[in-house]
């Protein structure tokens, strides 16, 4: 099994609905868009949260899986999920082309980072 480094992001995060998507409103910063026929969410710097924006869940931290990630590769967020489910933290997880990101909400956060450490991330 490959050993999984997990980076701490300095950020923090909001989850944000949309009701509308103008490309000239994306944010600065780190982001992550999404778009269904039922929705449009998107997780952004708290900074830079839009002013449109129709709900906003703030408050996250987030973990992003250190390295490139090959699609064959199996288990990484599985892992990392289940021991934070055993901790009692909740987690919010988007993936980019490369690698993934864990999102935990800043109260959960420090538990959460310790529990993955005791587990060997």
């Amino acid at each position: 099994m490959m050993e999984t480094v997990l980076n701490v992001l300095e950020q923090e995060f909001s989850v944000c609905k949309l009701g509308k998507f103008d490309g000239a409103s994306l944010p600065d910063g780190m982001f992550f868009f999404a778009r269904t026929e039922d929705e449009i969410s998107l997780v952004c710097e708290t900074r830079c949260i839009p002013k449109d924006a129709v709900k906003v869940e703030g408050g996250w931290k987030a973990l992003r899986v250190a390295g490139t990630l090959d699609f064959g590769l199996v288990g990484i967020i599985a892992g990392i999920s289940a021991v934070l489910a055993e901790a009692g933290v909740s987690v919010f997880v988007v993936s980019t082309f490369d690698t993934d990101y864990v999102l935990m909400k800043d109260e959960g956060f420090q538990k959460g980072v310790a529990a993955l450490k005791k587990a060997g991330y």
